[in-house]
């Protein structure tokens, strides 16, 4: 068992599942071969065990099954990316024949997962292999599921990390999710890495890779390394930006960071402790629990007993609330003010870009019309269009203007002619009535006098034509007056 640890490390850089295999036991199948697998939060509980399964021959392309096979299959190297519900989702219409899921990891393959699979009955299980057997997870991925019939699985034994409680250590009888019971003959159960059971209809709905109990994540995250020399040991990260350099101790890319952007708090990623470099010391007050991931006070005041034990009861929970209230007011006021400062930073390094920008664009303007002469015809022969437009538009309003005040002009000239012809028109009526009574008066004139001789009458007319021809003379020259 000891002797496979360098098998195991060397699976971890791309083996196949096949190469994950151990040796089948003296004595035992010659066609079974045997898998190591673990589950549970690593920090609460792990489940150990060895799955049993059969040869390679039935990952041939035309396989035989076993005779003794039994409904039982195992899904070696499932993706981490792919979660509960997006493997629900690829196993399609045969998840109702499905009675139980265990999701569990395997010894070697890091970034993977396997599940154990039973169904309701073995030709569910042959028609499950044979759909799914060699099977693209998704179109847009090169990598197959690789499934095995099973043999049998033993568990070897359980490690506790820590104290965990009743409801965590046992197996829940009900779904968290819908809280009815969890019944192999009512719907499949799916359980999780972390050892929380579920229906597997309602775990489908669940679109994120975390335990809906314990939020355990079945991707863990990367390993982090120095963002300038890629060294993974001795790393502290800016609690402000969160770049994450080596320490003091290897090149200090950390202490070269603050010095560059004057973040002054950084956090040790292996004890979860804050280093404030203008202070010169630590500023921490609370740190993750490494058992159980709460948050506790790092240097817990305890009074020693002469028998060497502890004796942590001299604090009132009064005083503990006041104390954190006051680290948490202590650590937003230092948060507030290291924000301030990293926006004043951030903005002048944006003016200072916004100056280099409009800079270049100038230059680049500049330079472009320099190298281009037809460019610098067309602007000349622009600014003379938009010169030659203003002059015009000059004109156009002078003209307008103008108009207006001879349309004036012309409605008064026009009034005033009104009024003319009307005084014309008046004083013509005045003369014609004159000219009536000066005709009747003659007229009686005549009948009164005795009659004249045809010299007198000719003298008469001609006066009379003279008087009349006068008097148009005088009206004409009044009219032009």
């Amino acid at each position: 068992m000891w002797g496979l640890e360098n098998k195991y490390n060397s699976a971890a850089a791309g083996a196949s599942p096949e190469d994950l295999f151990l040796p089948a036991a003296a004595g035992g199948d010659s066609t079974a071969q045997a898998l190591q697998f673990s589950s549970g939060n690593p920090r609460i509980e792990e489940i150990r065990g060895v799955m049993h399964l059969f040869g390679n021959d039935v990952a041939s392309p035309s396989p035989k099954f076993p005779v003794d096979r039994k409904p039982l299959i195992s899904v070696i190297g499932v993706p981490n990316h792919m979660t509960y519900a997006d493997f629900c989702q690829f196993c399609g219409s045969f998840i109702q024949h499905v009675l139980e899921m265990r999701i569990v990891r395997t010894e070697g393959l890091e970034d993977r997962y396997s599940i154990l699979i039973r169904l309701d009955n073995q030709n569910s299980a042959d028609s499950f292999y044979r759909h799914f057997n060699g099977k693209r997870f998704s179109s847009l991925e090169e990598e197959t599921c690789r499934m095995f019939f099973t043999v049998d699985i033993q568990y070897t034994g359980s490690i506790e990390h820590s104290h965990s409680s009743p409801a965590s250590s046992t197996e829940q009888p009900s779904c968290p999710v819908c809280l009815e019971r969890l019944d192999q003959e009512t719907g499949g159960i799916l359980t999780t890495i972390c050892n929380h059971s579920f229906h597997c209809s309602c775990i489908s709905r669940w679109a994120d890779s975390s335990c809906p109990v314990c939020r355990y994540c079945q991707q863990q995250a990367e390993k982090s390394i120095c963002y300038v020399c890629q060294t993974s040991e001795n790393l502290w990260m800016c609690v402000i930006c969160g770049f994450v350099g080596c320490g003091r101790y290897k090149e200090g890319h950390a202490i070269s960071h603050w010095k560059e952007t004057e973040h002054c708090y950084s956090l040790e990623l292996e004890t979860q402790r804050v280093w404030d470099y203008a202070g010169d010391n630590y500023v921490h007050r609370l740190i993750q629990s490494k058992t159980d991931g709460k948050l506790v006070e790092l240097n817990h005041h305890c009074s020693h007993t002469n028998d060497g034990h502890s004796d942590c009861t001299g604090y009132s929970d009064t005083f503990l609330e006041n104390e954190v209230e006051f680290i948490v007011n202590e650590y937003n006021e230092l948060l507030t003010l290291q924000l301030e400062s990293q926006k004043n930073y951030f903005e002048s390094l944006l003016e200072e870009v916004e100056e280099d920008i409009e800079r270049e664009s100038s230059k680049a303007v500049e330079k472009a019309l320099s190298q281009n002469p037809r460019v610098l015809k067309l602007e000349a022969k622009l600014a003379k269009c938009i010169e030659e437009k203003g002059f015009l538009d000059n004109i156009n309003d002078n003209l307008l203007s103008n108009q207006g005040i001879w349309e004036s002009k012309i409605i008064e000239t026009e009034e005033r002619e009104k009024k003319l012809l009307k005084l014309k028109q008046k004083k013509i009526e005045e003369l014609e009535e004159q000219l009536g009574r000066m005709m009747v008066s003659l007229e009686a004139n005549s009948a009164e006098q005795p009659p004249t001789t045809t010299n007198e009458l000719a003298a008469a007319e001609l006066s009379s034509k003279g008087s009349k021809g006068a008097t148009k003379k005088n009206s004409h020259r009044k009219n032009k007056g």
